[in-house]
C-alpha cells in the first residue's frame, strides 16, 4: 500500500468517524424529521426521518470509500492506475471532506441556523472541481478514474489530450463557479451550465482528436 493511500485512509477514517459522532450527539437534539434536500434557490423541499437525515450521509461515505479503493485493484490497467495513484487517494479525500462539510451544513440548519445553503456549497463545489481538473491533468489511461469515452480508452494520445484540455477546462469552471457567491439567484445555474458543455465538448473533443490521429496513420 501507498503512502498516500496510507494517510489518505487515515483523514478518511476521522473524517467519517468524526460524522457518526456528531450525529450521535445531535440525534435527541434534533425533530424527529429533518430538513435533507434545498431546491434550487436554497429552499427546503423535502425532509427525512431523523435517522436517515442524521446517518446517511456518512453511511454513504462509508460506502463510497469502498468503491474507491475498490475500482482500482479491478482495473485492467491498475497498472497506469499506480502512475497517478497519490492524486486519486487525495481526491477521494477531497470527496469525503466535501461530503463531511455539506453534513456539518445540513446538521447546523436543522439546529435552527438559517443560511443560503446553495451559496455555502459553492466554495466546496469550486475547491473539488478545481481538484478533479488536477487528477484529470495527472491521470493516465484506465477504465474507471476520468473522462472515458470510447475514443479516449482505446488511445494514450487521445486520453492525454482530451485530459490536458479537460484539466484546463474542469479548473475553468470551477472558478467561474465561484460567481454564484455574489448572483445566488443564479448560482445553481453558474454552475451547472458550463460543467455541461464542457462536458459535452470534451466527448466530442475526444472523437475528432481520435479520427485526426487515425487519419495521419493511413
Amino acid at each position: 500500500m501507498q503512502k498516500s493511500t496510507k494517510i489518505s485512509i487515515v483523514i478518511i477514517v476521522i473524517l467519517i468517524l468524526l460524522s457518526f459522532a456528531i450525529g450521535i450527539y445531535s440525534y435527541q437534539k434534533l425533530p424527529d424529521k429533518v430538513a435533507s434536500h434545498w431546491d434550487a434557490n436554497g429552499n427546503v423541499n423535502g425532509y427525512m426521518g431523523k435517522f436517515w437525515g442524521i446517518f446517511l450521509m456518512p453511511i454513504i461515505s462509508v460506502f463510497m470509500v469502498l468503491l474507491f479503493l475498490f475500482l482500482p485493484t479491478i482495473d485492467p490497467m491498475k497498472n497506469n492506475v499506480a502512475k497517478f495513484r497519490t492524486y486519486f487517494d487525495y481526491f477521494i479525500v477531497c470527496i469525503i471532506a466535501f461530503f463531511f462539510y455539506i453534513y456539518i451544513l445540513t446538521i447546523v440548519w436543522n439546529f435552527g441556523f438559517i443560511f443560503d445553503m446553495l451559496v455555502m456549497m459553492i466554495p466546496a463545489l469550486s475547491i473539488l472541481f478545481f481538484f478533479i481538473g488536477i487528477l484529470l491533468e495527472k491521470s493516465k489511461r484506465n477504465w474507471f478514474i476520468g473522462i472515458r469515452t470510447p475514443w479516449t480508452l482505446s488511445s494514450d494520445k487521445v486520453w492525454d489530450k482530451t485530459h490536458k484540455l479537460g484539466a484546463k477546462l474542469f479548473k475553468l469552471c470551477a472558478i467561474i463557479s465561484l460567481i454564484g457567491i455574489f448572483v445566488p439567484k443564479y448560482s445553481i445555474f453558474i454552475f451547472i451550465v458550463p460543467l455541461l458543455v464542457v462536458s459535452v465538448f470534451l466527448m466530442v473533443y475526444s472523437y475528432i482528436v481520435y479520427k485526426k490521429d487515425n487519419s495521419s496513420k493511413k
